[in-house]
C-alpha cells in the first residue's frame, strides 16, 4: 500500500520536476548558448516521458 503511494509520488515529482526544468529553460533562461538549452529540454523532455512511461506501466499493473 505504502510502496504504490510513494511510487505514484516519485513519478509525479519526476514528471512536475521536467514540466518546470522546461518551462525556465524555455521562458527564463535568456543568457544560455541556444545548444546549451536544447541539451536542457532534451533533458526535460526525457524525464517528462519517463514519468509517463512509469505512469503507463504503473496503471497496466494496477
Amino acid at each position: 500500500m505504502w510502496q504504490r503511494s510513494l511510487n505514484w509520488a516519485a513519478v509525479l515529482l519526476v514528471g512536475i520536476f521536467g514540466l518546470m526544468w522546461v518551462g525556465v529553460v524555455v521562458y527564463a533562461d535568456e543568457l544560455s548558448a541556444p545548444w546549451m538549452r536544447i541539451t536542457q529540454v532534451v533533458f526535460g523532455t526525457l524525464l517528462i516521458g519517463w514519468a509517463v512511461l512509469k505512469a503507463v506501466s504503473m496503471f497496466g499493473k494496477a
